[in-house]
């Protein structure tokens, strides 16, 4: 037996006999009960792996791949996250039989060629790593689900399209700026997760897709194209933070994770409204549209009804009432001689501009009119309470039939501006004495 002299003269220690596993770190003087500990639960953790084909080294810090020695070309599913590799290990692209590979959380740079030798892959996830392209050659796999979140992709693939079993793709966080219209033939295609990218446009040909998970918030979008009505099977879209123009942004803050009911609902309207439409569409008709379809949501569970005739019946009716709402403004802009903010609902919330309206049809029928100043830009509450109650005593000795009489709730809450226009239109059919006009509200 041969003898290993240690450095610095400390004298001579006999060599460890080779029974011990080769893969393992060689033994040395200096070596603690830590590092020993952690051979022995990696040795350990190969010796399962061969016996059960799942491979599991997650969270060691391995800068390399340590089973060399052990065959693993049996192996379903191996786990190796939270690693240091810098490169998918040429080994695991020899183990044939692989279904599932983790390789979250390390350093790789890039997909090797090799990786088309796993073709019984269905689940890979290489998120939060350094990828900045997808190679051609990883769609030829018959992958269900690809997760390549958190990387720093800048463009997907044309050869997308090829993945025809993909069901779940999580391209989330990266720094992707257009999708190819090529996703569109992935018709096993349920969930996509596009998140916080630098998209400012979704391909139409989505539409065309089974999905039933959309979410691409945090992007760019401006408008989510009118086709995507098709996807009948949505049951979510996640969609806030986006710069949304149609539907405008007050229905995406309102119902950021929305059903296919208001994905349909909204280009429905749409349709019956007309896009001109879309410059007056305040919050509270943000809110009235989501009354709709939670209104929707409840009937077509209680009513045996077909749900497509309820939905447009419901929509029909809050098509009547934003019509009715734009002739309010109308009313109130042509008689006045103003320009009201987008939000009619909150312009008319202090009773003011209803109050100069009583006295513009009947001079001084509201003798005293609360109204903000440069030092108090916005009215109590109370204040604002003694001017809708002024304006609609007004009404009602002007002759306004109790019938059309909002109350004070719909204008001091927003809650009924039809009733409002009731009230005003039955103000303006009035019988008028000589107008006074009034310059600035």
């Amino acid at each position: 037996m041969k003898m290993a002299s240690s450095q610095g003269g400390v004298g001579a220690v006999t060599a460890l006999p080779n029974h011990h596993l080769s893969n393992g770190p060689h033994w040395n003087p200096g070596i603690n009960q830590h590092q020993l500990h952690t051979a022995r639960s990696l040795d350990r953790a190969l010796e399962d792996a061969v016996c059960s084909g799942t491979l599991n080294l997650s969270g060691r810090k391995l800068r390399d791949y340590p089973g060399l020695c052990y065959d693993l070309t049996d192996t379903t599913q191996a786990d190796l996250s939270k690693n240091r590799l810098t490169e998918i290990p040429p080994e695991v692209c020899l183990f044939a039989p692989l279904e599932s590979l983790n390789l979250y959380h390390n350093c790789i740079k890039c997909i090797p060629e090799t990786i088309i030798n796993l073709q019984m892959l269905t689940y890979l996830n290489i998120s939060r790593n350094l990828l900045s392209t997808l190679p051609k050659y990883l769609f030829s796999l018959p992958l269900k689900v690809l997760v390549v979140s958190n990387n720093k992709l800048v463009s997907i693939p044309e050869e997308i399209g090829k993945a025809k079993e993909l069901m779940e793709l999580d391209i989330s966080c990266n720094e992707i700026q257009v999708l190819p219209p090529q996703v569109g033939r992935l018709q096993a295609l349920r969930e996509l997760n596009i998140r916080r990218n630098c998209l400012h446009m979704l391909p139409e040909e989505l539409a065309d897709l089974p999905l039933t998970r959309l979410d691409f918030s945090c992007n760019k979008i401006t408008e989510i194209p009118p086709v995507y009505r098709r996807l009948r099977q949505l049951q979510h879209i996640i969609l806030d933070n986006n710069p949304m123009q149609s539907p405008p942004a007050q229905v995406c803050v309102c119902s950021c994770v929305a059903t296919s009911v208001v994905v349909c609902a909204v280009f429905d309207i749409w349709r019956c409204m007309g896009v001109s439409a879309l410059c007056n569409f305040s919050m509270s008709h943000a809110i009235c549209f989501l009354c709709v379809v939670v209104a929707f949501c409840r009937s077509s569970r209680q009513e045996p009804s077909d749900p497509s005739f309820t939905m447009r019946r419901k929509m029909e009716h809050l098509r009547e009432e934003m019509e009715q709402v734009g002739l309010l403004r109308q009313n109130l802009e042509s008689r006045l001689k103003v320009l009201l903010p987008d939000d009619v609902g909150a312009a008319l919330m202090d009773g003011v501009v209803l109050c100069h309206l009583a006295n513009h049809i009947r001079p001084r029928s509201v003798a005293s009119i609360h109204v903000p100043s440069p030092a108090v830009p916005k009215l109590s509450m109370a204040k604002c309470r003694r001017n809708v109650e002024n304006f609609l005593d007004a009404c009602k000795k002007l002759g306004v039939p109790q019938d059309k009489l909002c109350l004070p709730h719909h204008i001091l809450e927003e809650r009924g501006l039809v009733k409002v226009g009731m009230t005003v239109q039955a103000l303006l059919d009035l019988p008028a004495s000589k107008p006074t006009q009034l310059s600035a509200v």
